[in-house]
């Protein structure tokens, strides 16, 4: 029941068995088409910003993106263990297509920020998807091994990725970056219903929408606060502490639901298992760390170090080319040492990963920013892989999409709040320093100039200079942060269990 690999019998009585590599070949064509628009959309950031203006809402492109991503992939995840896998990520496919076809015709900051929900609603269900489906038509063994050839995306999209970017940035528009994902779309669609074959026994749906609104009216009100907090609310406002009560009530309210819940959308019981406990709460960290390298490096390259999108956008590409290479040794790792020391070695990764960013300074050069990156990269391959199939091995199939679900969800938390979190760090600090050392003109929005090339050039020296002064402060307090966070995470896979 439920697999995916069965024989099935069609309408006319007709044999239907589900084809593995063309499946896998339509999976990785839609986690490449999420990749891809990791990496693209980080390099021409710094362009869109140049282009539509709005510095200070910087963060939110990404926020917005996260939030409905991590507010959804769990419904998707209950919907997927209901009605089967391949309806589930076709629709999120479809409605990821839609949001990048809007968010190329974006004409303000608003508007991309608006899009890019509809995106993120869509992108809920593609990645945790395709994970799911390689869970259901492969063996345990077998997934050490296919989880190497699913990460083998990030490295292909992270080569081509930035290249694309770059060239799309500075010879066309940066608007042709959301297009990119059509074709890849349409294809991933297509095959996947050309060659997966599910056998779902049809059940009542028992979806729990209450506990999805608690759920995002808490994880909103936490965002809001995290971009906006020390920048346009002080934080000792009422406003702030309002805003702060709302997201831990609602969040209380959504676990007494879950527990009361026939279906919830968020089981607790699996997180009893104490190995699926330490996945998910490294998830979140490590999610939190992801979003502060991709999201603010290309600002620093570009705006800082006075280099190319396309320079920006290979110092993220070390990243997605370590990521990869980890997961695909950690296949063979986690044979021969187990979980544990596999994910050990990935937490130190992190570490000396944040390190670099943390001493890198405006002479360090995009050399220096990208080994950081590759670092980051191996200790996000090594410890993500052995989440997922130490996840995957420890439930059954009814419970895999939702497990898997979890998993994807508290990384996108942590992107979530990372990028809200890291986002208002970075224009509370920016704006301090302007206030002590810059002009009356010199506000957030005179930073756009500074990511814009053709702008830089017409700043004076002295603005110039304080500008970059200031955003590299910034940065570093961003990426301290970062670090705190790494060692967070080392420190919680101390708990993973030693035994298998």
């Amino acid at each position: 029941m439920g697999y995916a690999n069965e024989e099935i019998k069609g309408a006319k009585g007709l044999v239907k068995k589900t084809k593995r590599p063309f499946v896998l070949a339509a999976v990785m064509l839609a986690m490449f088409m999420g990749a891809i628009e990791a990496t693209i959309i980080s390099t021409a950031m710094p362009s869109i910003v140049g282009d539509l203006g709005g510095f200070s809402l910087y963060s939110w492109v990404f926020s917005a993106y996260l939030l409905m991503n991590a507010v959804t992939v769990l419904i998707y995840g209950k919907l997927s263990d209901i009605f089967g896998r391949k309806p589930v990520i076709t629709f999120g496919i479809i409605l990821f297509l839609i949001g990048s076809i809007l968010c190329g015709f974006s004409q303000s900051m608003i508007q991309l920020i608006i899009f890019r929900l509809i995106q993120g609603l869509g992108a809920g269900a593609v990645l945790p998807m395709a994970t799911t489906i390689v869970g259901d038509i492969y063996t345990k063994e077998e997934r050490a091994k296919i989880q190497g050839y699913l990460s083998s995306v990030w490295g292909i999209s992270a080569i081509s990725g930035p290249a694309i970017g770059g060239i799309l940035v500075e010879l066309v528009s940066w608007r042709y970056v959301f297009w990119i994902n059509i074709p890849l779309g349409i294809l991933a669609i297509v095959g996947l219903w050309l060659y997966l074959h599910e056998n779902v026994e049809k059940t009542k749906p028992d979806i729990d929408y209450k506990g999805a609104l608690l759920l995002t009216i808490s994880i909103s009100s936490l965002m809001f606060i995290l971009v906006e907090g020390g920048v346009h609310i002080p934080w000792s406002s009422f406003s702030a502490m309002g805003i702060i009560a709302i997201s831990i009530l609602f969040f209380y309210l959504f676990v007494r639901q879950e527990k009361i819940a026939n279906d919830p959308m968020m089981p607790f019981d699996i997180w009893k298992v104490r190995s699926i406990l330490v996945a998910n709460v490294v998830s979140l960290t490590t999610g939190i760390m992801l979003i502060g390298i991709s999201s603010f490096l290309p600002a620093f390259v570009q705006g800082v170090m006075e280099r190319s999108a396309t320079v920006a956008g290979f110092t993220l590409t070390a990243m997605s080319i370590g990521w990869p290479i980890a997961s695909t040794v950690a296949g063979r790792l986690l044979l021969k040492i187990g979980y544990y020391k596999t994910c050990f070695i990935g937490g130190l990764s992190l570490i000396l990963g944040s390190i670099f960013f943390v001493t890198m300074a405006p002479s360090s050069g995009p050399i220096w920013a990208a080994c950081g990156s590759f670092f980051i990269g191996i200790g996000m391959g090594l410890t993500s892989t052995s989440f997922i199939v130490s996840i995957q091995s420890t439930v059954s199939w009814k419970q895999r999409g939702i497990a898997t679900a979890a998993n994807m969800f508290m990384r996108n938390l942590g992107s979530t709040i990372g990028a809200a979190l890291l986002g208002g760090v970075l224009n509370s600090r920016i704006q301090t320093y302007l206030q002590n050392h810059g002009s009356e003109n010199a506000n957030l929005d005179v930073v756009n100039m500074l990511l814009d090339e053709s702008k830089r050039s017409e700043l004076n020296s002295t603005l110039k200079g304080i500008l970059q002064e200031g955003l590299t402060i910034s940065l570093q307090w961003v990426y301290a942060v970062v670090l705190i966070v790494a060692i967070i995470s080392f420190m919680m896979i101390w708990f993973m269990p030693r035994k298998e």
